[in-house]
């Protein structure tokens, strides 16, 4: 027999249209004072405000920070945590995409053990209490980040996206409301949903994966790739957007449980450096990463194309691991998903910092999770590789 294996997730789930009306309830039962933190999009677009209206109908008085921006940074931990110790909030609630809840992860462990937030790096004897209860609101179907124990947050003096692990920054409670969606641009909805997708691909691949982190990968994906095109065109697809919140908890509670792999070790550097929306990041590194993997993964994302192409009967594993390969790639090329020259990065700047893009990618341990662990020199090739990588061509050449 082989051994045991956990599995972790929020103590309470409550998903589908208009679970946001039970916020309120859920806020009494963990705390007095609530400090909001969102972001200055949600609050144009009125989210912030109906979120308020819940607190105040359940009589909750509370404090917002909005200053979180798409790469929540140091500075922003520290300011919103001043505002939560000031204000003597005991619970937190966060709306708005995953850059917004990682922001409340951060302040609410802080607020309890001290210190600045990169100390939680590689270490769980720093974290002694408990954090504050955290409620995590979603309003993208992408990061996952409402359901996973992982935090990402850039530090502004090294310009190193810290990914920081442990069961403390796993939220309270989740709450899914594929209606709050609904609101996303298109270009959003893809970056996001290519997200949702890699950490699915990546938790099913993974080195740590198991048994129950693969069922909900497995069922993230075919979800993802029959429904993130008709929510990219159609944003006012209610079905769509539900299956899509569905499948971007799914796979973040797969990839909280089984980790991420190269691909997400490779992106948090080109958002570090080069200011890149960490989904756009990762899809511009997802299929020529599945390349470079593919032979050490054939049986798993050969079961991937047996689910995503199940009239494919009698194709043998190869096959069926290219199919799923390629039917990512023209995902991404559907999604107009650009590569890193056509993003607009800096030919000189990237040649400059690929070595040190390589080093920060092995220092985050994600890439030692990939089935076919690579070198450094492996990764700036592939980084080069994908800089003008074409998502349309039917062979893409690595080149050094």
């Amino acid at each position: 027999m082989g051994g045991y294996s956990e599995f972790r997730m929020p103590n309470s789930v409550i998903y589908g249209p208009n679970s946001l009306t039970q916020l309120g309830e859920q806020v009494v039962a963990h705390g007095n004072k609530v400090l909001l933190i969102s972001d200055r999009i949600m609050e144009k677009i009125g989210l912030v405000k109906k979120c308020e209206k819940y607190l105040e109908g359940s009589d909750v008085s509370y404090v917002s920070y909005l200053d979180v921006n798409t790469e929540p940074t140091d500075l922003h931990i520290n300011e919103a945590l001043n505002l939560c110790l000031r204000e003597q909030c005991d619970v937190i609630v966060a709306v708005g995409g995953g850059s917004c809840i990682d922001a409340a992860k951060a302040v609410a462990v802080v607020a309890t053990n001290g210190g600045y937030i990169g100390d939680y790096l590689g270490g769980d004897s720093t974290i002694k209490e408990q954090p504050i209860p955290l409620i995590a609101i979603p309003t993208t179907a992408g990061t996952g980040s409402e359901v996973t124990n992982v935090t990402v947050i850039t530090n502004t003096k090294e310009d190193i996206k810290m990914m920081i692990k442990h069961l403390s920054f796993l939220p309270n409670v989740a709450i899914v409301d594929p209606i709050l969606t609904i609101s996303t641009p298109p270009s959003v909805t893809a970056a996001t949903g290519i997200d949702a997708l890699c950490h699915a691909i990546e938790a099913y691949i993974s080195r740590l994966s198991q048994p129950l982190t693969e069922n909900f990968a497995l069922s993230a994906i075919e979800a993802i790739l029959n429904h993130l095109r008709i929510a990219y065109e159609d944003r006012e697809n209610l079905d769509s957007r539900e299956k899509m919140a569905i499948a971007s908890m799914q796979a973040g509670l797969a990839f909280t449980n089984a980790s991420v792999t190269l691909v997400h070790g490779m992106s948090r550097p080109i958002g570090a450096l080069f200011h890149v929306p960490h989904g756009i990041s990762n899809a511009m590194l997802l299929p020529a990463v599945l390349e470079f993997t593919k032979e050490s993964a054939i049986d798993a994302l050969a079961t991937i194309g047996r689910v995503i192409s199940p009239e494919l009967k009698t194709s043998t594993n190869e096959e069926l691991a290219d199919v799923t390969i390629n039917k990512i790639k023209q995902l991404c090329y559907d999604l107009n998903i650009p590569n890193m020259k056509k993003w607009g990065i800096d030919e000189n700047k990237f040649q400059k910092v690929v070595h040190k893009m390589a080093t920060d990618a092995i220092a985050s341990g994600s890439p030692a999770n990939n089935p076919k662990v690579p070198s450094h020199q492996e990764i700036v090739d592939l980084y080069y590789y994908c800089f003008d990588y074409d998502f349309q061509a039917s062979k893409n050449t690595i080149k050094s």
